[in-house]
């Protein structure tokens, strides 16, 4: 039996990378899945392999700071598909990069609506619908930068994304009784078009940096992330709750 095998899901992100894999896997074993991003073709490509694979999927398209899209999101995974059992809330990124000192406040505020009130809004609605099916997992896409290191020029997203994972424990705490649980993922490094190994006329040194920062001496697929994700969205994590799961090739041990 797939492991999601009747399971509704709700993906953010779902575009490009971490949250398309993701997405892509969940369906693969069994979740009907509600997709966003902003870029509603890319959605619509998704749901079209989706369901070509034989599973069930909608988009609703629209950004993650704006609360009538979470709203919308559960009110489809409840009228397509009947409820809502798991969310991973993966959406989030940067808003520039730079030293505090010269971090605007506006740069300061957006990030902090992309990457922390985002999850607040998340839950608000995610939470209710998931006590009514008598249970359910959060996942949010946090962070080692801010958790086990601290990386020049990213005070804004580290801010952000610790204060997530301060969101995630007390969410843990409150919806526990419900059986709901609630968990942060901290990626690594990650092969995608935010990583700085694939911007244009990015140097071989960087990319031989980054990938050194890692015990494993490389950065992860998404779809290893979407692994992870899936274990803490799934029946095998019955018992994780109120925890930052590491999955970041080591980037937080290593030292050499």
């Amino acid at each position: 039996m797939r492991i999601l095998a009747g399971k509704i899901a709700i993906v953010t992100g779902a575009s490009a990378g971490i949250g398309r894999a993701a997405a892509r896997l969940f369906a693969d074993e069994g979740a009907r899945v509600v997709v966003t991003a902003r870029r509603s073709e890319l959605l619509g490509m998704l749901v079209e392999e989706i369901e070509a694979g034989g599973g069930s999927a909608a988009a609703v398209a629209g950004d993650i700071r704006d609360e009538d899209l979470h709203r919308r999101l559960v009110e489809t995974a409840m009228e397509r598909f009947g409820g809502l059992d798991i969310a991973f809330n993966n959406a989030g990124g940067t808003v520039g990069y730079g030293p505090m000192t010269e971090t605007s406040t506006d740069d300061w505020r957006a990030t902090l609506e992309l990457n922390l009130t985002s999850g607040f809004l998340a839950a608000k609605y995610q939470a209710p619908a998931m006590m009514a099916r008598g249970g359910g997992s959060m996942i949010f896409t946090s962070t080692f930068v801010g958790h086990s290191a601290g990386m020049p020029g990213m005070g804004a997203y580290a801010a952000a994304k610790a204060g997530l994972t301060g969101l995630v424990q007390v969410l843990a705490a409150e919806l526990g009784p419900h059986n709901v649980r609630v968990n942060a993922l901290l990626p690594g490094g990650v092969d995608t078009d935010a990583n700085p190994i694939n911007f244009p006329g990015a140097l071989p040194e960087t990319v031989h940096f980054i990938n050194g920062l890692h015990a494993l001496k490389r950065v992860a697929q998404p779809e290893e992330i979407a692994k992870a994700a899936l274990f803490l969205g799934s029946d095998m994590a019955s018992f994780v709750t109120g925890a930052s799961m590491l999955a970041d090739g080591g980037v937080s041990i290593c030292r050499t």
